[in-house]
């Protein structure tokens, strides 16, 4: 097996285990999995959030994933607990199919770390 196919294969499996819990079997897409992410690492609950809260959540979970990367650093929670993270290094200009591949090996990575510390 490749390492595309075994990355395919872990990418899946996620996604199959996060749309049953939180989509009702429909399927999640990478946009959803980084919102959730985001709430995850917000460590609020489930909310209502504004359309702008929605993006920084998704900020957020990007942050968190390409922290391990080199590319971020958290820095802080603020006072209404959100955290906040500091570019170390620019991203590097990728195609549009090299970011996908490049978060969702992030994500793979990050599901590891949090089921298996």
């Amino acid at each position: 097996m490749t390492k595309e196919e075994k990355i395919l294969q872990k990418w899946n499996k996620i996604v199959a285990e996060l749309s049953e819990k939180f989509a009702d079997g429909d399927t999640l897409n990478i946009d959803s999995i980084l919102y959730l992410i985001g709430i995850q690492e917000l460590g609020k609950g489930p909310q209502e959030f504004s359309k702008d809260d929605k993006i920084n959540l998704m900020h957020i979970a990007v942050c968190r994933l390409l922290e391990p990367y080199g590319y971020y650093k958290f820095d802080s929670i603020d006072s209404d607990g959100w955290p906040h993270y500091n570019l170390l290094k620019k991203l590097p200009d990728l195609k549009i199919e090299e970011q996908t591949r490049l978060i969702k090996s992030a994500i793979i990575d990050y599901f590891k770390e949090i089921i298996t510390p």
